[in-house]
This record gives C-alpha cells, structure tokens and sequence, in this order.
C-alpha cells in the first residue's frame, strides 16, 4: 500500500511539474475585447520553444487571411498555420520563465521580444510582448486549452 501511495505522488507530481511549462495549447483573447481569438500551440524541440497559429477562434476572422502587414518571410502568409512565437528558451535566470525570442503580432505585422510565464500552476500562461526592455510592453494573459 505504501509502495503504491509513493508512486501516486510521483506521477501526480510529474504532471504538476508538466504543466507548468509553456508546452500546450494555448486560447489567446483580445486585449481590448476580451473575447476568444486563436489557438496556438507552442511546441518545444531541443530546448527551444516555438508557437503557431493552430485556429481562428473569433467568428468574424476571415479562415483565408494573409498577414499582409508583415514585414519578413510571413508577408503575405497564410495567418492560421503561422509560426508567430520563435526562438525562446528557458531561462537560466528565473525558474518559470521563457526569454530571448519573439513573437508576431499577425493583426499590426510588428514583432516583439517576448517572455512567457506560466502562472496558476500552469493554467494560464503570461504573454508579454515589447520593444527593447520589458518594461516598455504589453501583457496578454492566454488560457491553456489541452
């Protein structure tokens, strides 16, 4: 009986600790009119995060769209499939943080350094996107999907 409490534990903690990274998919909602946008799933591969668009959530989102003000390799990609979240890592700094990458904002073409941080034991995710120092930003709270 004890035997099977102690592995219990461990596999309860493990997928506690699973949770609590940026690995999922993610429901992301509109700063301003809190409503449901996408989903995105971010993917980890050889320690480095990245994160594409996997569908449109807002009814009112043409599925087809283009991101014709995009200004690198994306212009004029296709939205729903697009990598908007690339090359972030663990940081070496701070337990629950993700850094040194970026993120697209596929509705302006603009893309911002990004931290990502999973907050309420990984049911949430903490998205901030901004231009030279953190401080100088925006954050999005996205909700985990799966």
């Amino acid at each position: 009986m004890t035997r099977l409490l102690i592995l219990a534990s461990l596999l309860f903690s493990g997928v506690a600790l699973a949770q609590e990274t940026p690995v999922g998919v993610w429901k992301t909602i509109d700063d301003a009119t809190k409503k449901e946008k996408s989903l995105v799933r971010i993917t980890e591969s050889n320690g480095v995060i990245t994160g594409r668009i996997e569908k449109l959530l807002d009814p009112t989102s043409k599925q087809d769209a283009v991101c014709d003000k995009c200004s690198d390799e994306r212009k004029n990609q296709p939205i729903l499939g697009m990598t908007i979240i690339r090359n972030v890592k663990k940081s070496p700094h701070e337990k629950d943080l993700w850094e040194s990458g970026d993120i697209l904002d596929p509705n302006n073409g603009q893309v911002y350094r990004v931290l990502l941080k999973p907050i309420e034991g990984g049911k949430k995710l903490e998205v901030r996107g901004y231009i030279g120092i953190p401080l100088l930003g925006r954050t999005q709270i996205w909700i985990r999907a799966e």
